[in-house]
């Protein structure tokens, strides 16, 4: 039986084949989901799970290099401008765009996640990192 990282099967799947700069969406419980992207539904009942915890197992699982949010949330949704300054805080690149615009990036997606977060605007695009860096005394090919 698995020990550490995602214990959900369908996660754990989506999070081993990431490549760098797939997309996975995690979403509230209202956001519209493109027909033929997988979606991984862990809502039990609104509210549970939340967004932010939904998150911080993902980020535990997965080397994010950049991050989609949708502007409206500055605005209507505290709580997610908290979560993307703590995004900010690991060294991820935090980016806004119309909430038009991220419902029509998630049609690239590898998968989403839906959540049972029942605020507004509580969605977020990762795009996926790469967990090496270049050995140490690397030099560029001549």
């Amino acid at each position: 039986m698995k020990r550490l990282g995602h214990l959900n099967r369908d996660i754990a799947r989506i999070l081993a084949r990431m490549g760098h700069t797939d997309s996975l969406v995690i979403a509230d419980c209202g956001l519209p989901l493109p027909v033929q992207i997988e979606c991984i539904d862990v809502s039990l009942a609104l509210g549970d799970p939340g967004f932010g915890h939904v998150l911080q197992t993902v980020l535990a699982d997965l080397k994010v290099e950049r991050a989609v949010l949708a502007e409206e949330a500055r605005e209507h949704n505290c709580a997610i401008v908290q979560h993307a300054s703590s995004l900010a805080g690991r060294g991820i690149r935090v980016d806004y765009v119309s909430h038009q615009e991220l419902k029509r990036l998630t049609h690239s997606a590898r998968a989403v996640i839906r959540t049972g977060e029942a605020t507004p605007y509580a969605n977020v695009i990762l795009y996926s990192g790469v967990i090496f860096d270049a050995p140490e005394g690397a030099r560029p090919c001549k």
